[in-house]
């Protein structure tokens, strides 16, 4: 008997008409509310360790703003802040609360009026609504996603579909009731890009969102979804894409796919067990690349004519230039090792590995290979913050979007070995 509570809360984070949209460019503004956003928090106790994973219905967290979130959630509720988790579910219909150099800055007003305290919020009351409790957990496949880095016949990478691709088809569906058998919270979890309705004007939670809503008809029970290896996986579109033209109608279908894939492994809980929890906590190092030498940095910016009308990626690529030559003058070392906090929540033999990156597929397969003793080993991206994507070294040398991302994301260089090196961190940190 693991002497098991648990509690839940959701809090609404839906912003005003005319809010930014983040995910494609600095210049989309919403014109309605197709569905609506929210924070869901579930607490996890035993009396004498108590944890909490809240997902939002955002793209991704800044680090910085994350981190004020974490301290502000420890301090109003009472509980270490290696024990709070945040994610986000990275749907591309919502607020920016990212502020990536190249697809415009924080929406600060949101933050402080809604979305921080929203937080706060569901945090405190599932961690002050807890009730003894009992998991069930199922899996599934699910089709709805497919490898997102369609290699041409030249060799390059693009955003589309690559069928031969690595992909995680499993959708992991866990239930937790109280002692009479009623529903406290359902999660969610399944790597895939919620970007289904592409550039459309609405504020939506994506193809994610009619399937929490599914889900919720069906059981009756509150339920959230929770981002897993979302790197290299975009929704399987029947145009061929990954990411939609505008169509909010590609959400809607594709959603109620994932509805029913989550209702069939909802019903396939056959047992309900008090389990025990442990979080474990430690340290991540990451091996750097020294700065590149001043003149080869100069050369390069040389090239942008004009910088001031760039965008998205070609904007996070100048602005890393730029911020490199401003390092090397200033003679500032980043040293050798780019260093953060994990938090690995264990729940029975559920393990949840909160990354502050977007995970690629493999990272996935190989913590779920490694860590076997477990059965269920579920990495979710964007959490506490994001670092962009964290390609695995063999992807490195395809290149693609998400590789410029992670190269050009940061003043510092992280190594090819970077992927790995976090795997072995974690692996270390759980003790597997």
């Amino acid at each position: 008997m693991g002497n098991l509570y648990c509690g839940a809360a959701r809090v609404d984070i839906t912003p005003k008409i005319g809010t930014c949209l983040f995910g494609y460019r600095p210049d989309i503004y919403c014109e309605g509310v197709h569905d609506h956003l929210n924070v869901t928090a579930a607490a996890f106790s035993d009396g004498s360790t108590s944890f909490v994973l809240v997902t939002c219905d955002v793209c991704e967290i800044d680090c910085d703003l994350a981190d004020r979130i974490l301290e502000e959630t420890s301090a109003l509720c009472g509980i270490p802040k290696a024990n709070v988790i945040i994610s986000a579910i990275h749907t591309h219909s919502g607020p920016n609360v990212a502020g990536l150099e190249g697809w415009g800055g924080i929406d600060v007003e949101y933050c402080d009026t809604i979305f921080i305290p929203s937080i706060k919020k569901a945090a405190y009351e599932a961690l002050h609504s807890l009730k003894k409790a009992v998991v069930g957990v199922s899996t599934t496949r699910s089709e709805i996603g497919v490898n997102r880095r369609e290699i041409k016949r030249g060799g390059y990478v693009v955003l589309g579909q690559n069928p031969w691709g690595v992909f995680d088809p499993v959708m992991t569906v866990i239930a937790v009731k109280d002692e009479d058998g009623k529903g406290i919270i359902n999660l969610i979890h399944y790597g895939c890009h919620c970007t289904a309705a592409g550039e459309n004007r609405d504020i939506s939670r994506d193809w994610s969102g009619i399937m929490v809503d599914r889900m919720e008809k069906e059981t009756g029970v509150m339920t959230a979804y929770w981002q897993g290896c979302c790197g290299d996986t975009g929704p399987r579109l029947p145009n061929g894409l990954t990411v939609g033209l505008g169509d909010i109608k590609y959400a809607e279908e594709l959603g109620a796919i994932a509805g029913s894939d989550a209702v069939r492994a909802y019903k396939q809980i056959r047992r309900f067990d008090d389990v025990s929890i442990r979080l474990c906590s430690g340290t991540v190092n990451v091996p750097l690349s020294p700065l590149p030498p001043l003149d080869e940095i100069e050369k390069q910016i040389a090239s942008y004519e004009h910088p001031e009308s760039l965008v998205n990626i070609d904007r996070l690529r100048y602005n890393h230039l730029a911020s490199v030559i401003e390092a090397l003058k200033a003679g500032k070392d980043y040293g050798d090792r780019f260093t953060f906090e994990a938090s690995i929540p264990v729940i029975g033999d559920i393990v949840f590995m909160p990354f502050p990156f977007e995970v690629f597929s493999e990272t996935g397969l190989k913590l779920r290979a490694f860590a076997e003793k477990y059965t269920h080993v579920l990495t979710l991206s964007n959490s506490n913050g994001t670092n962009l994507y964290l390609p695995p070294r063999g992807e490195i040398l395809n290149g693609g979007y998400e590789v410029e991302c992670f190269l050009y994301g940061h003043v510092f260089n992280f190594t090819n070995e970077a992927e790995l090196t976090i795997v072995q961190e974690y692996l270390r940190i759980l003790g597997a």
